[in-house]
Formats: structure tokens, sequence, C-alpha cells
């Protein structure tokens, strides 16, 4: 079986990549730039190129390809409309599905995504679903909260680098979920018939606010945190404000979307199903605490290190006055 992954350098993406290839699937990733994508040929993945903002390129890429894994998003920091990548392109992902007579087709949306329709993200996430649900493909919608991998840039750096934590006034609580979790099971699901034409939730055991993940930084860490509130008026303000500029307005659709924590966005749910069709203990999904504890176990070993070779490199033991 061969495997089309978009968004395969992602932070989903790669790891999608990397349990299909431990699993034996031939892997191909759609690219637009093969000097960035560079590690994803060492790891044994063909590469074709091809750009969700250029249609004409995505056809040619499903010849030989026998289930599509789409973990492509638009990024905020790209100067396109957001609709081309996160709508349009997929429509044209999935008509070309169609006519390859691909056999399967999975799709990460967004957890709890029917109550927040106003927000431009959510809404062509919506669109999509809806899309793919009519097409005739067989499909695996998978739900996802958010990941641990991105506590680490909102959380855990500002507070390594003693800089500020933005934090808003919200009180949603979300089960965030490791992507490493995420793509064993969708992969998982591929020789799972019970996974066939269905939306499942993929989500973490636990709720968290965000000043319960800052606390436990602080204490995993040893530091205390510096911490701003921003209120829903200042984003609102700043939204609009990008929003007068071409290139910025990615950046004002993402402020929409941290928009919605400050409305209560409470992503959570349960995986019984999943963990029963998979015959997995809810023990096998990794809780933040220990993802979090094994982050900063490996920052501190990696800056005792440098310091013990800048410390070599300095001066040598014989010359040290005890």
């Amino acid at each position: 079986m061969t495997l089309l992954i978009l968004g395969g350098s992602g932070t989903l993406g790669r790891q999608v990549v990397r349990k299909s290839l431990n699993e034996g699937f031939n892997v191909k990733c759609l690219v637009r730039n093969f000097r960035k994508a560079a590690f994803l040929k060492e790891w044994g993945v063909e590469l074709v190129y091809g750009d969700l903002i250029l249609p004409e390129t995505i056809p040619l890429s499903l010849i030989g390809v026998t289930a599509i894994i789409d973990c492509s998003t638009g990024r905020p920091d790209e100067d396109y409309d957001l609709t081309l990548v996160d709508l349009v392109a997929k429509y044209i992902v999935i008509e070309s599905a169609i006519i390859a007579k691909i056999k399967h087709f999975i799709f990460f949306s967004i957890l709890n995504s029917s109550s927040y329709i106003d927000v431009k993200l959510i809404m062509l996430k919506m669109m999509v679903e809806k899309r793919i649900k009519v097409s005739g493909l067989s499909f695996t919608i998978f739900c996802v909260p958010g990941f641990f991998q991105g506590l680490i840039s909102q959380y855990a750096l500002p507070i390594l680098d003693k800089k500020t934590v933005w934090i808003t006034s919200e009180s949603s609580q979300i089960c965030y979920v490791s992507t490493e979790d995420v793509a064993a099971i969708a992969i998982k699901s591929l020789s799972v018939s019970q996974f066939k034409n269905i939306y499942l939730p993929l989500a973490g055991s636990k709720s968290w606010k965000s000043l319960d993940i800052i606390e436990m930084c602080e204490l995993i860490s040893g530091r205390r945190a510096n911490t701003n509130q921003v209120s829903i008026y200042t984003l609102k303000i700043l939204q609009n404000f990008v929003n007068l500029f071409q290139w910025s307005q990615n950046i004002a659709e993402r402020l929409a979307f941290t928009g919605v924590l400050l409305r209560g966005y409470n992503a959570t749910a349960e995986m019984k199903e999943i963990l029963y069709i998979l015959q997995l203990s809810p023990h096998c999904i990794e809780p933040l605490e220990i993802y979090l504890q094994e982050y900063f176990e490996r920052v501190t070993k990696k800056i005792r290190e440098l310091n013990y070779q800048n410390f070599n490199n300095d001066k040598n033991f014989s010359e040290l006055d005890f």
C-alpha cells in the first residue's frame, strides 16, 4: 500500500510519516521545497513536487497512491488567502482522489467545531468534512483538540528563556494529545474496517486550563513564569488592525481562532470507542505530565552538556584552582 501524506514536514505530518514507514508502508509526500523536505527523503520517503496553492500540481501526485492522509493546513506567516489551502486545494485533492479511485482518505479536523462556525478557520474545516462525507470515498475524520507540541513554544520555552508568557482570561478546558499518539492511531485505522466512514475524537485523558499547564511547567522546571494577561478587547483591536493589510490576513484569522478560547472552548472527549476497537488500554495514551517532564529533562541535560563543553574549551582541569 502506498500512502500520500499532505503536510508531511509539519508537526503532525512528520509523525504520521515516521509511523507509516515503521509499519512498512510506501510513503509519498507532496512538497514544494525539496531542500526543506530533505530529511523526509533520508527517512525513505518519495518526494513529489506539488503546491496546494497551485491546483494543477496536485492530480499527478496521486498516481500509484492507495490512501491519502491529509495533515496540511495554511500557515499564518504566508501571504496567500487561507481559503486557498484550507478549502480550495482540499476540494481539488478530494476531486482528484475520486478520479484516481483512492481507497481511503484520512482527514484531521477540530474537536467540537460545530459550536464555532463563525470562525473562518473552523468553518473551512467543516466545509471540507462535508465534501468528504458526500464524495463517495471511504474516509476517516479524526477530530483533535490541540497538540502537546504546541504547548512548548507557548509555555515551556518562554519559561526557560525567562520571557513573558502571554495568557488570556479564558476558562477553556482542553484535552491536549501527543502527535505521536494521533499518528499511531491514524496508521492503525487503515487496517481496521470499523474505522471506515466514521467521525472520531482523538483527545488526551485529562482536560487542562492554561494556568494549570503553567503551574506544572513551573513545578517541573523549577522556574517561575512571568505571565501577562491579554484581554479579549486587545485581541479584537489587533485582529481588526492586521485585517487592514493583505499580507497579514492569515494572522488575523489565527487571532480569530484564539478568540474561541475566550468564549470557553471546551475540547473534551471520550476515546473509549477507538481504544476498544484497537484493543488498547487508556494508559497507552501519553499524559501531558510525562511529556513535559521528559521535555524539561532533555533540555536540562542538553544545557549541562553545552556548559560542560564550554567549560572544557576554556580551561584544562590541571589549570583549575580549587
